[in-house]
């Protein structure tokens, strides 16, 4: 209640004068009477509250500029991390590429692709790492045989030899009980 009856009442400056003389008052708009009405009674406010009271409410103030500010600066920090990382790898990415244009080579199919079936198939099978693997060309058809226990690395040789031309007439896979590993036998026809 002290402080509805220690209120100063101001003169209304928007009402019109009994001088005269003065000049009447612009407005710009409602939102400059709002923001004015505004600032006024934060004034009054502000200048009625107890030391005490304005102590505390300008460390409630000051602690929450510094978290929200805290925040800004924290997300502006790991969205610029983001950003720098993922720039690194997009440059890794491009180094890397650019480092294997070397590997490419439109000549090296045409080159397999003039050797023997036959010499395709066993140049596919060591690359993938299967050691013992028959391979026999009788006629245009090539048979072949391999063990090894890996599935993937069955379907990838598989896969490779298909990306070469080779298409799988018959196919035979058979997993040993005691081993675990998988017989293949296949007939391939080149075309």
């Amino acid at each position: 209640m002290k402080f509805i009856s220690n209120r100063i009442k101001r003169p209304n400056l928007a009402a019109p004068s009994n001088n005269p003389q003065a000049a009447p008052l612009k407005t710009t708009g409602k939102l400059h009477s709002y923001v004015t009405v505004w600032s006024d009674r934060s004034q009054d406010f502000w200048q009625h509250l107890a030391p005490r009271d304005k102590l505390a409410l300008s460390v409630l103030m000051l602690f929450f500029i510094m978290i929200v500010g805290g925040y800004g600066g924290y997300s502006m920090h790991m969205a610029a991390q983001k950003s720098k990382l993922d720039y690194q790898n997009q440059v890794a990415d491009y180094f890397w590429l650019r480092a294997q244009a070397a590997n490419i080579d439109t000549n090296k199919t045409r080159q397999e692709t003039s050797q023997p079936p036959a010499n395709q198939v066993n140049s596919v099978l060591s690359a993938m790492g299967i050691m013992g693997a028959q391979v026999v060309a009788m006629g245009d058809d090539i048979q072949l045989s391999f063990s090894h226990p890996s599935q993937a690395v069955v379907a990838n040789t598989l896969s490779q030899l298909e990306q070469q031309g080779a298409q799988l007439s018959k196919l035979i896979i058979q997993q040993d009980a005691t081993s675990k590993a998988l017989s293949v036998q296949a007939t391939l026809s080149f075309s």
